[in-house]
């Protein structure tokens, strides 16, 4: 008998009300056309009617088999493992709840997808107590930076965070050591900056209130490039940027303004590249906009951020490690992993932003990168 006739002789034993031999019908169509996964999960469904998870996760499985990330089976595969008290369930859930689907979903689904997330969430935080057991002797000799990349490790095995890779839109160098928030050892300079503070927040309010400053959109670019990422915030008021130096030219109207930033800057491991270093900047987002996440042009380079008018409530994330700007508190990281940011508030907040070079570049390498991106013309900031 052709599938097609087998699927509807089946249908007609469901609306019978014999599911046992709608069962045998449908598995027989479903060997009969094993390109269809929808049938599998007909399948599936009915041995779940009939009290036989076992044999609906059997089925599931061959579905599965065409379509691994098919929300639908995932879901019901989750659920069959914690009707049986599988030990994967939780797991399972996970894999089920990552392939999500946007949008509004019918009410019995998100009634699922609730004792989802409880179950998975339980079953996340009994995995941790476990982990953090079996690391307990190591971390309590660790110094704090070894506890503190233990504790990520530990959280990307239980799917609290997750790797962020480098990914640099133009420029990547390679073997350079990828850190979210790079170590402030690293950075002798750091306390100079900060110490700076005052100083560099009263030439803010110097450049901001000079008739010739100038004051551009951090943004700016051609409509039909393929920028998706900053779609949202090309040409837009909202995150402005004081250039210092922009793209390797110093931004007179608005340098003059700010000796002790210049001044600074200058005995900074800044990039020199033509076309595309030093850039410095105050960097001005307006109350509740959220900068979306992105990444930047070479890993060659660093950022360095110092918070100078700060409101309550403003973040920024690196990969899977979110801070709170707090004022005169600088940091360094990698722009090249994905980051985004966040004014919650109903005031202007306002960071000093500067790029260095990645300290595990030798000088020979630093001559090399200046020469390969500056026979490229250089690339903008982005």
């Amino acid at each position: 008998m052709e599938s097609a006739a087998l699927v509807s002789d089946a249908e007609r034993a469901i609306a019978s009300g014999d599911l046992r031999r709608a069962v045998e019908l449908l598995t027989g169509a479903a060997a009969a056309r094993p390109e269809d996964p929808s049938l599998w999960l007909k399948v599936a469904s009915l041995h779940r009617a009939t009290g036989s998870p076992q044999a609906a996760l059997d089925a599931l499985h061959r579905g599965l088999a065409l379509t691994p990330l098919d929300f639908t089976m995932l879901l019901m595969k989750a659920s069959l493992l914690q009707k049986l008290e599988h030990p994967d369930a939780g797991q399972a859930w996970g894999h089920a709840l990552a392939q999500k689907p946007g949008g509004p979903l019918p009410p019995q689904i998100d009634a699922v997808i609730a004792e989802g997330e409880r179950h998975r969430a339980a079953w996340v935080d009994a995995r941790e107590k476990k982990l953090k057991a079996a690391t307990a002797p190591a971390e309590e000799m660790a110094a704090d930076d070894e506890r503190k990349r233990i504790e990520r490790f530990r959280n990307n095995v239980i799917g609290r965070t997750r790797p962020f890779p480098s990914t640099p839109t133009h420029f990547h160098f390679p073997e350079l050591a990828v850190r979210e928030f790079h170590p402030r050892e690293l950075f002798s300079w750091l306390d100079q900056l900060e110490a700076a503070t005052d100083e560099l927040a009263a030439e803010l309010k110097t450049v901001m209130a000079a008739e010739r400053a100038e004051l551009v959109p951090y943004i700016q670019y051609d409509e039909h490039l393929p920028l998706a990422q900053w779609r949202p915030l090309n040409r837009n008021p909202d995150w402005t940027a004081i250039h210092l130096w922009r793209n390797g030219e110093l931004i007179e109207a608005n340098a003059r303004h700010c000796p002790r930033a210049i001044e600074l800057l200058r005995s900074f491991p800044q990039p020199n590249i033509a076309g595309s270093g030093p850039n410095a900047m105050f960097s001005l987002l307006a109350p509740g906009t959220s900068i979306p996440p992105h990444v930047g042009v070479s890993n060659a380079r660093l950022v360095c951020h110092l918070p100078l008018v700060v409101p309550e409530g403003c973040w920024f994330r690196v990969g899977g490690e979110t801070r709170y700007w707090k004022r005169g508190e600088a940091f360094v990281f990698d722009d090249t992993i994905e980051h985004e940011a966040l004014n919650p508030s109903d005031e202007l907040r306002v960071v000093f932003i500067f790029d260095i070079w990645h300290p595990d570049l030798t000088a020979t390498e630093r001559d090399a990168v200046t020469a390969l991106i500056g026979s490229e013309g250089g690339v903008g900031a982005l």
